[in-house]
């Protein structure tokens, strides 16, 4: 039985803190790292038995293409190219499968690092961020059926076509994750205004920008010929576009109320404080009557000092006598 490497620790009374040392986070994340490869061999393997399952489904946009009257099929040109494609569907499947696992590792080794708020905010924006992914890859696999469909008809009625197998499955992972990294976009402006480098103005004064951009990356990435496909797949990231702007406009406003809350506190703060300083000061007498009673004052000491140097000769005369 494998077993796997531990990280030595100290206990909690003799290091409250948990502080570790650069080698004692290195041997935490070889170990991390070791337990997520573990778990994507074993779901390596479950989709490897899944395998036929999956395939039916990745094979549906050929389906109905077939179904639309098309002669299209899979070509696999060598002797291994089946397996090459079971191995490479098997190992997408066991990253999927095991993404709970290694999600979870790597937030164990980064998250004790974190504050309260921090951990917070990177939990709301990792489900958000899982449901806009999730969103992206169904609008995705929705529009596969369809794309397939209308590339296929542009050959000829006599014509057969023979999809190269890698071809066809690089053409299926691309229009996934494109659409799926396409819906994190506007997670990523909320990201950038929560870090204070974007405003929500801003962002929403270069909208035109924004939205002749959606619809350049869509015209990219969209593989249908037809515009009216591309817009429909443009509106709901431009939607998603506008959803973040007003969310970062919101939260610019709250944090404006909250900047001007501090400063009318700090402000009452500095100003009883110079109060009380002022009413801890004596009464003044007027400038007039200080200066006069600086003068007497004065020549009282010349006086005295007068007195003092006309006593001391009378009274060396007095001892001589």
């Amino acid at each position: 039985m494998v077993k796997l490497p531990r990280v030595s620790k100290a206990r909690r009374k003799d290091n409250p803190e948990a502080v570790m040392s650069i080698g004692d986070h290195l041997r935490e994340a070889r170990n991390r790292l070791f337990i997520s490869a573990i778990g994507v061999v074993v779901g390596s393997v479950v989709g490897y038995l899944l395998y036929d399952r999956v395939f039916k489904l990745i094979m549906y946009p050929i389906t109905v293409a077939r179904r639309n009257g098309h002669d299209v099929t899979i070509n696999f040109d060598t002797v291994l190219s089946s397996f090459d494609l079971k191995i490479r569907v098997s190992l997408w499947l066991g990253v999927i499968l095991t993404s709970p696992l290694w999600m979870y590792e790597f937030w164990a080794y980064v998250g004790p690092g974190m504050t309260r708020k921090e951990k917070r905010y990177t939990w709301v924006f990792g489900v958000a961020g899982l449901l806009l992914f999730a969103a992206g890859v169904a609008l995705g696999v929705l529009i596969l059926p369809h794309a397939v469909s209308i590339l296929v008809g542009f050959m000829p009625t006599d014509a057969a076509g023979y999809l190269q197998y890698s071809s066809y499955f690089s053409f299926v992972m691309r229009i996934i994750l494109v659409f799926g990294v396409a819906f994190l976009l506007p997670e990523l402006l909320v990201a950038l205004n929560r870090l204070g480098l974007v405003k929500g103005r801003t962002m929403l004064a270069g909208w035109r920008w924004a939205v002749l951009a959606i619809f350049t990356f869509m015209a990219i990435a969209n593989p249908l010929p037809d515009p009216w496909s591309m817009i429909l797949m443009a509106i709901p990231i431009c939607g998603l576009y506008f959803g973040a702007c007003w969310i970062s406009m919101h939260h610019d406003k709250a944090v404006a109320r909250r900047r001007a809350k501090r400063d009318a506190e700090l402000d009452a703060a500095l100003a009883g404080d110079g109060a009380a300083v002022t009413s801890a000061l004596p009464a003044s007498a007027p400038a007039g009557q200080i200066g006069a009673g600086a003068s007497t004052s004065s020549g009282a000491g010349a006086s005295g000092s007068a007195g003092a140097a006309s006593s001391g000769p009378s009274s060396g005369a007095s001892a001589s006598s």
